[in-house]
């Protein structure tokens, strides 16, 4: 997520608001905020979820919605979403 230079520390803000209920909401395994190392504007979300199903509820609820109406408002370019599925976990 890239967003405008004079909104990350809202962003922030609202993510620290926000962590402990997507966190605690069912099925989430772990949440992580990242920060690209070179440009500070730039962050990604990493959360694991125990199925598609649950990270399928977590979309449609209205956490999902008010915390993505907030974000979105502060992009300075398109979102990127991924769904991956682990291949290989080495310890």
């Amino acid at each position: 997520m890239s967003f405008e230079h004079d909104k990350v520390n809202e962003f922030i803000e609202l993510f620290n608001a926000s962590k402990h209920k997507i966190a605690a909401f069912p099925g989430c395994t772990s949440l992580k905020l990242l920060r690209d190392a070179h440009e500070h504007h730039v962050f990604f979300t990493y959360s694991t979820w125990e199925s598609q199903e649950h990270l399928d509820e977590y979309r449609k609820s209205e956490l999902f919605k008010q915390v993505w109406s907030h974000t979105r408002a502060m992009f300075n370019n398109k979102p990127m979403a991924w769904s991956t599925l682990v291949v290989d976990n080495v310890k």
